[in-house]
């Protein structure tokens, strides 16, 4: 159970609406929206057409880290030859634990790319033998994105978007990406407001993400692969499972069941770590129940309260399994 498999078109639906004008008009009506941005819950407001920077860091151009073939994601993604992961720099939360914290709250860790630019790495992966185009933190940089795919789909881009993102995500600006994205990969972080506040400044994160979620669902439906077990559309969430249950793993699966889908695939990741701000010495006093990785009974807790909960799909370290 789980992912279902079936036969899929070899032309993602992104191709459509390059040729029918309408990815590129998506793309300028985003753009204009830099002028007072708005784009994800954070809503600053700042001019990023000025280059102006608001809580993520990023003016007018999108910030890559790095792009490559990664082997290291979920089965269904990376396959046997990887998935074209795009990293950008600069983030929306501010997690005190961030694994990425050099790229994620340093938005100059990078090169200032063009939507031109942008095009040719998306072109590059697929030259690679990559399975799919992965843009790892896209919530701040939509338009950009929007723009470098309109030139990517023009210039013969073929393979599937995943929206890989940490689940803060404005639903009007996931809208922009309907027809365009093909498989949704959210995290949701946490589940309680307080911890929510505590550890990303962001009380609004769990009321946020379940909207985001819902959004992302609607536009994709549940994860399906083809006959090669390649992920070519739909929702896998991810869930990184912390210390002492802060992440909520209980009530985020028996919401999944019932608001999203029993057959939602969720990655209970157990790689959690002090990296970050918990890392410093001063970080390691405000947050002592993060100064060490989670125990194996913790993990069996969370596989538990999945069960428990009723989904019929989920991930455990990028391996699909049944949950009977």
């Amino acid at each position: 159970m789980g992912a279902m498999s079936r036969p899929f078109p070899e032309v993602p639906s992104y191709v459509a609406l390059a040729r029918s004008g309408e990815l590129q008009e998506r793309a300028q009506r985003a753009r204009a929206a830099l002028a007072a941005c708005r784009l994800c819950p954070r809503g600053c407001g700042v001019n990023r057409l000025a280059d102006e920077r608001g809580r993520c860091g990023v003016g007018r151009q999108a910030v890559v880290s790095s792009a490559f073939p990664h082997l290291g994601e979920e089965d269904c993604l990376r396959g046997w030859r990887g998935s074209g992961t795009i990293f950008f720099s600069g983030c929306n939360l501010r997690c005190v634990f961030c694994q990425n914290d050099d790229i994620s709250h340093d938005a100059r860790a990078g090169a200032a790319v063009t939507a031109e630019e942008l095009a040719g790495l998306m072109l590059e992966l697929q030259a690679a033998g990559c399975h799919n185009i992965n843009w790892v933190t896209p919530s701040h940089v939509a338009p950009q994105l929007l723009e470098g795919l309109a030139r990517a789909a023009e210039r013969g881009l073929r393979l599937p978007i995943v929206y890989n993102s940490s689940g803060y995500d404005d639903v009007e600006t996931l809208r922009w990406f309907e027809g365009v994205v093909d498989i949704y990969l959210p995290d949701f972080k946490f589940w309680e407001p307080a911890v929510a506040e505590r550890l990303a400044q962001a009380p609004d994160y769990p009321e946020v993400a379940r909207a985001a979620l819902k959004e992302m669902h609607r536009q994709v439906g549940d994860l399906v692969v083809d006959e090669q077990g390649l992920a070519r559309r739909g929702l896998l969430v991810r869930h990184l499972v912390m210390p002492q249950q802060l992440a909520g793993t209980r009530a985020l699966a028996e919401w999944l069941r019932r608001e999203i889908s029993p057959h939602t695939c969720l990655n209970l990741m157990a790689q959690y770590h002090p990296a970050g701000r918990v890392a410093t010495a001063q970080g390691a006093q405000l947050y002592p129940e993060l100064t060490r990785p989670i125990t194996a009974a913790e993990y069996r807790q969370a596989q538990d309260d999945a069960r428990a909960a009723g989904l019929r799909g989920w991930e455990v370290r990028g391996r699909r399994r049944a949950v009977v």
